[in-house]
């Protein structure tokens, strides 16, 4: 008979629960990579930049019960400078929020409309910032209600598992858990009906952890000019920015 007794002490049961724990604690993850183009239009043979388009993967079945990280909410921030919103994409986990100092010397406005978050910050002047937090997964596209050149997309995902392809085109997604998940793509232009052509199953392992390559729609669907966020033109519409229409 085996004489061994289970050591009592708090350091042998602090040692027996790292073991237990750690297959759970320490999953094995892989960083998945892939790559995006953007197919050349017409009789333009001029290669395209590949930047700015955004891939993200959701969990499926088992994958999607098992233990996922928390979604790596953060702190954001869309610089009002110029006339301009910087950066012009940013991409976050649901709960994050984002500020929107105003660096220029009048007021804007920055407002949306559409499915990702509705809100409208009104008027506010010079050196004052603003905030929204983004509770709920979309995409939102953002205006300011005096200036109609500034637009800006924020996407928020109810995934920790994205990224923002470089110049190059490639995608690079580190910490993903084996498992079968549906992949995402959005770039901004193409029609939401063509993005969901693009919706696909991978399966990422330690040993295939590559989607490959995806050829994006080169050619944008959307019309030039937008609205206010009172749904009229803006008074001096110059220069034109894409209208983007609720899906």
């Amino acid at each position: 008979m085996d004489d061994r007794r289970l050591d009592s002490s708090p350091k042998g049961i602090l040692g027996l629960a790292v073991l237990l724990l750690t297959p759970c604690a320490f999953a094995q993850t892989t960083t998945l990579t892939g790559s995006v183009e953007i197919e050349r239009v017409g009789s333009n043979r001029a290669r395209p930049a590949n930047g700015g388009i955004v891939v993200w993967v959701v969990p499926l079945g088992e994958s999607a019960s098992a233990d996922t990280p928390a979604h790596p909410r953060r702190r954001a921030v869309l610089v009002q400078k110029n006339k301009t919103f910087t950066p012009h994409l940013t991409v976050i986990s649901v709960g994050s929020e984002v500020d929107f100092p105003n660096h220029d010397p009048f007021f804007h406005n920055v407002f949306s409309l559409f499915e990702g978050k509705r809100f409208d910050l009104g008027l506010y002047e010079a050196g004052s910032t603003r905030s929204v937090r983004f509770d709920r997964a979309g995409i939102s596209y953002l205006f300011c209600n005096i200036h109609s050149e500034m637009s800006a997309v924020i996407i928020s995902l109810d995934t920790p598992y994205y990224s923002i392809s470089d110049p190059a085109g490639q995608i690079t997604i580190p910490d993903v858990p084996p498992g079968r998940y549906t992949l995402h793509v959005w770039r901004e232009g193409v029609s939401a009906a063509s993005l969901k052509g693009l919706v696909r199953t991978i399966v990422v392992a330690n040993d295939s952890s590559s989607f490959g390559k995806i050829v994006v729609p080169g050619r944008g669907s959307l019309p030039l000019v937008h609205k206010n966020k009172y749904g009229q033109d803006y008074e001096s519409p110059d220069p034109p920015s894409l209208i983007y229409e609720r899906p």
